[in-house]
């Protein structure tokens, strides 16, 4: 197959299908099909389920709670400030969570919280890279592209299997 060419799978997760995209073995992007089709397979992707046979076998013990950390080949377009917003997100420790102003300051941009949270919005690579551990000042549940109920229930089933 040609490397330029994007291939799917998809996971029955609790929270819906899930479609992992990619090219050259690297997955681009994770989301959840919405009710309107949103985030569905592109009729010019080929499904591929062995190609993605790892992050099958990740996501699957995750959503058991066997899992709590990724170690998949992932390629993620955004600009360079969505890029390390996201390389700080994937360090936010399974079953826990920070807030967006934490992660601005850890970027050394303490006044950039209203820039992460458009990152974390512009996520393609749901539960992988992890938004859903990123909260309110106060650790109010706020904005999740899967609503706040997903979020809510992703952090429960986190804290659930957190182990030591």
């Amino acid at each position: 197959m040609n490397d330029n060419s994007t291939i799917y799978t998809t996971i029955d997760s609790p929270f819906g299908t899930l479609v992992i995209a990619g090219k050259a073995g690297k997955i681009c992007s994770a989301r959840i099909v919405t009710d309107d089709g949103q985030f569905a397979p592109r009729p010019t992707w080929k499904r591929t389920d062995d190609d993605f046979s790892q992050a099958r076998e990740q996501l699957i013990a995750y959503f058991a709670g066997e899992l709590q950390d990724f170690s998949l080949p992932l390629s993620i377009a955004g600009t360079e400030f969505q890029q390390r917003t996201w390389k700080i997100l994937c360090k936010v420790p399974y079953g826990t969570t920070t807030t967006y102003g934490d992660i601005a300051k850890t970027m050394g941009q303490p006044l950039a919280s209203r820039a992460v949270g458009r990152a974390m919005n512009q996520n393609p690579i749901t539960i992988i890279v992890p938004c859903h551990r990123v909260v309110g000042k106060s650790g109010s549940l706020t904005g999740y592209l899967n609503g706040i109920d997903m979020k809510r229930r992703l952090l429960t089933m986190e804290s659930t299997n957190r182990t030591a």
